[in-house]
């Protein structure tokens, strides 16, 4: 069932795509996007985090066929045009094409709630008592989730105050946050004996302390010691909720080389992405007298070059 907020909002034009973009470009527009907007790339940047919910609550949309299909339905009924208390197009407002309608404060917004949720049968589906009962309302919430059950998935129990009993929500693995998902039949009831609205929850992900998400991939920083990038050596790297992995660090691995572990990201039914794992080379904070004078002499055994020197010379200052 049609978020009703979508008729206000162009998927299309929020992701830069045309309206016939095929599956395979809407992925690789998307994953640019992503990753050009992520909050890990952008951090503090409340703008970039806006535009990263933005484009992921549109992928969702439009990477599901059916879900797809229905917004380019509502969008070509209303033809992208913004509709406010009680006005119509044209003008009218308090009528449509000549027809008035009972309790026509509600505006334009309450009809498109009526026509797409509450069933077509009778001739113009619940327009008000013309032609059947009205749909209910729906209702918004959010539910705050673990970074691991954002992954891996999860069932959690909602909560509300106009409901006795809680309502059991199904994460799929692989969501994002600030997607949302919908609960069939726990929003408002009908005020005439039609069926109720929907219930739609935001998602929420809570910061993982290790681990961090890019696309289908997860992220994690891995400590090595000085002698361990410059000789080489096999580690530990954890893995989310599963048993570390072992990894090589090749002899002379720079700071900040990227190791991947295959199938180790995020795991759902369109794919399967990777664990990342960025080398980051401890330096110690105190050192012995005679560690420091071995360190002394290694790096007199070191070929004479300056590491800048590159550095330097693209800056013009060599």
């Amino acid at each position: 069932m049609a978020s009703q907020d979508w008729f206000q909002k162009d998927f299309y034009k929020t992701l830069g795509v045309s309206k016939d973009v095929s599956e395979a470009e809407l992925k690789k527009v998307y994953r640019k996007l992503s990753r050009q907007y992520h909050p890990d790339t952008n951090p503090g940047d409340t703008k970039a985090e806006a535009k990263f919910k933005e484009i992921s609550e549109a992928y969702s949309v439009l990477s599901d066929k059916q879900q797809r299909a229905e917004y380019d339905q509502i969008r070509a009924m209303g033809g992208g045009a913004r509709f406010t208390g009680g006005g119509f197009p044209g003008g009218a407002s308090g009528g449509f094409g000549g027809q008035g309608f009972p309790g026509g404060a509600g505006g334009f917004e309450d009809v498109f709630a009526n026509l797409f949720g509450g069933g077509m049968g009778g001739g113009m589906g619940g327009f008000g008592g013309f032609g059947g009962p009205q749909r209910g309302a729906d209702l918004t919430t959010s539910k705050t989730v673990d970074f691991i059950d954002s992954i891996k998935g999860a069932t959690v129990k909602l909560h509300l105050s106009n409901h006795a009993e809680p309502i059991t929500l199904k994460v799929p693995a692989g969501i994002q946050d600030g997607q949302k998902l919908k609960v069939r039949g726990k929003g408002q009831p009908s005020p005439n004996g039609g069926e109720a609205g929907d219930l739609v929850v935001t998602i929420n992900v809570k910061a993982h302390p290790v681990f961090s998400r890019d696309g289908q991939n997860l992220r994690v920083t891995v400590p090595v010691t000085f002698a361990e990038a410059v000789l080489g050596a096999t580690i530990q790297v954890p893995t989310l909720g599963g048993e570390p992995v072992k990894l090589k660090v090749a002899p002379g691995t720079p700071n900040g080389r990227v190791l991947r572990v295959k199938g180790r990201g995020v795991v759902t039914a369109k794919g399967e992405g990777d664990l990342l794992a960025t080398v980051e080379i401890a330096v110690p904070a105190h050192v012995s007298d005679k560690a420091a004078k071995l360190l002394a002499e290694f790096d007199e055994q070191l070929p004479d070059e300056d590491p800048r020197a590159d550095l330097l010379s693209k800056a013009g200052l060599l």
